[in-house]
């Protein structure tokens, strides 16, 4: 699947020079429509899409200073994000009301999804934002064209490449939490090579994250420390006119110093020395791009592999815990122009990944290990057509075809309609999705006796979406409302009688809507506001999910008070939501109040090869917990100095 997003280069550039062209022959000045990949796999201006997507720019990131992509997402309308404790803690992404497991996440299309964690859910706490050129967010059920693990959507992330003259870069920031970070980047672009290489290192050393409250009389709390070390290349050469080669490649190397509990005290209660958990993984993707017939026919063929080890130690004489898992998938895609206004995208996959992991019982220190695979043979066909000058619609069909479980057809239709002088756009969308059983669900073994089962069925989810956005003075100012539903069965829940396992009997409810406001006050001065409204019930059980909060908002403004100084705020508002309870049994659930945390940053360009920047997080030091039982950090202040030689 990753070939869509390399292709991404030569559609976006296609649009652009339409624009350019008829700017030219009307001698304006040139505007470049933002444009989305992930919601069609082609670049496509999004107003002329009907699903709902965000797009975060290497620019947005560099003016707000987030450095994780945790940080990243956390202004994102209908998203949760749920990290224990700070930089390096355990993250999990709810996608309006769904599952943390059902959000499929890809970096320049490589799935980067971990096959060995029990549930399939991805920890993105390690993926620096350095070299980060955009995320786009996609919500809602996308099994037509991702195929399995995107009930809730995609998070699509794709890296910077090399371009203009060669340049290099290089930033250090110290600050709250005993940070000290760095990095440095090469790239550029001569004849028909490009290439774009970068290193980046996060450290912090002191983070508070365990509540007093959870802690045995007569024992302080040991600060968290993390280590994140980033290398990242992307090379690029054309052939000839019509063959293109691109090389991607990442590696990182965490490691967390961390409180973690001890389970044979009742109740838990953290360990009197930290845990130490280490995260390595590598992601990978060759392709050959090749245009026949004059461009009208345009094939990629690619290769990706990610590999990951994560290991585990806890204070006491068990060996550590070790975690290793691999990702292999070929792929084939082909866009082909079928008329003006109409492409067809037709595409195959085959893809394989193995677990193998070993821990140990929390009580007998015995050891309990497992290996296990699977694969899955995928195609897919998608047509993307303007039928008039303001209807837009894509449609997509795709069978997934697992080893284990056998076939499974997921499909999405999203259409568009901008009106006639209101310049209303309408759009919506009808999808479903489906999510595949883990290799931990189907073959693993455990502690308290667990075994997989292998008669799983995947969960499969229904959804769609329905709203409208507005354009007034010129679009200075945009509006508009979302209305979302999903409902999905076979949701894979734990049993332990007769047997400790995983069976298909879940059923749940997402829905709600999404506003937003956006004005552009002046060509200097912008403000956003966003709200969202979630319901996530268990259908069964007839509760509430947990860590799904009802209410999220968030204001962003961004101010370039002159042309050195760039200043930027956030306020982001999380209502109540349910979560566990650290203290005590484990197994109660109850409410617990929201926060509002605002963020502020500033960048003064000193010259054109010196920026100095800083920042403040959590300006009121707002002091809550997410999840409940781990803290966020309190205020924070950081600050810093980026050079480059252009």
């Amino acid at each position: 699947m990753g070939a869509r997003f390399h292709l991404a280069a030569a559609s976006a550039a296609a649009v652009i020079a339409a624009v350019q062209a008829a700017s030219a022959q009307q001698s304006e000045p040139v505007v470049l429509p933002e444009v989305s990949v992930s919601a069609t796999g082609i670049a496509t201006p999004l107003d002329q899409i009907g699903s709902s997507v965000t797009v975060i720019t290497a620019a947005d990131i560099a003016r707000t200073q987030r450095r994780t992509l945790p940080d990243v997402l956390n202004n994102v309308p209908g998203l949760n994000v749920v990290q224990t404790g700070g930089p390096g803690g355990q993250t999990a992404i709810f996608m309006r009301g769904t599952n943390s497991n059902h959000v499929k996440v890809l970096l320049d299309g490589i799935d980067i999804g971990d096959p060995t964690t029990p549930n399939g859910a991805i920890d993105l706490a390690h993926i620096a934002t350095g070299d980060i050129e955009r995320v786009e967010v996609l919500r809602g059920p996308q099994g037509g064209l991702y195929g399995a693990n995107a009930i809730g959507g995609v998070i699509s992330i794709t890296t910077r490449k090399g371009e203009g003259p060669a340049k290099a870069t290089a930033t250090l920031e110290g600050g709250a939490l005993g940070t000290f970070n760095q990095s440095a980047a090469v790239s550029g672009a001569k004849d028909r090579f490009d290439y774009a290489f970068s290193v980046a290192h996060l450290r912090s050393t002191n983070i508070d994250v365990t509540p007093t409250y959870v802690l045995p009389a007569g024992q302080g709390a040991n600060p968290n420390s993390y280590d994140n070390m980033t290398y990242s290349t992307r090379l690029g050469a054309k052939v000839t006119d019509d063959l293109k080669v691109n090389l991607i490649g990442r590696y990182l190397d965490a490691r967390l110093k961390y409180t973690n509990d001890d389970p044979s005290t009742f109740p838990t209660a953290p360990y009197a020395t930290r845990s130490d958990y280490t995260s390595k993984a590598f992601f990978g993707r060759a392709e050959a791009v090749y245009a026949a017939f004059d461009g009208r026919f345009i094939n990629t063929v690619g290769v990706n592999v990610s590999d990951t080890q994560r290991t585990n130690k806890d204070p006491n004489a068990n060996p550590e815990t070790t975690n290793d898992g691999t990702r292999t998938a070929v792929n084939w895609r082909g866009e082909i122009a079928v008329a003006k206004g109409h492409t067809l995208v037709i595409g195959a996959e085959r893809s394989d990944e193995r677990a193998k992991t070993q821990t140990y019982g929390a009580f007998t220190g015995t050891p309990i290990s497992y290996s296990a695979s699977n694969g899955n043979t995928a195609g897919y066909v998608e047509i993307q057509s303007q039928f008039a000058e303001r209807f837009f619609i894509v449609g997509n069909v795709r069978v997934d075809d697992d080893d284990m479980f056998g076939s499974y057809t997921t499909w999405r239709v999203a259409p568009a309609f901008v009106v006639p002088g209101s310049e209303t756009k309408l759009k919506g969308s009808y999808g479903t999705g489906f999510k595949a059983p883990t290799l931990y669900e189907l073959y693993g073994v455990g502690d308290y006796s667990y075994v997989g089962n292998p008669n799983l069925k995947p969960e499969t989810s229904k959804g769609w979406e329905l709203g409208f956005e507005q354009p007034l003075f010129g679009d200075r100012l945009r509006f508009g409302v979302t209305y979302f539903r999903n409902d999905i069965e076979n949701l894979i829940n734990s049993v332990f009688t007769p047997v400790n396992t995983y069976v298909n009997v879940g059923k749940a409810k997402t829905e709600g809507y999404e506003a937003f406001v956006d004005i552009k006050a002046s060509d200097r001065l912008r403000f956003r506001a966003d709200y969202t409204r979630t319901g996530a019930t268990d259908e069964i059980a007839n509760t509430e999910l947990l860590r799904r909060p009802k209410h999220k908002a968030n204001v962003t403004a961004s101010y370039q008070a002159s042309d050195a100084l760039g200043l930027s705020a956030s306020v982001v508002y999380v209502g109540p939501w349910m979560d566990f309870d650290r203290q005590g049994l484990w197994f109660t659930a109850r409410d617990f109040q929201g926060y509002t945390v605002v963020n502020i940053a500033a960048n003064y360009e000193v010259n054109k090869q010196v920026t100095v920047f800083g920042r403040v997080d959590n300006l009121f030091d707002k002091r809550y917990e997410v999840p409940v039982g781990w803290k966020a950090p309190g205020v924070g202040v950081f600050g810093g100095i980026k050079v480059s030689t252009l």
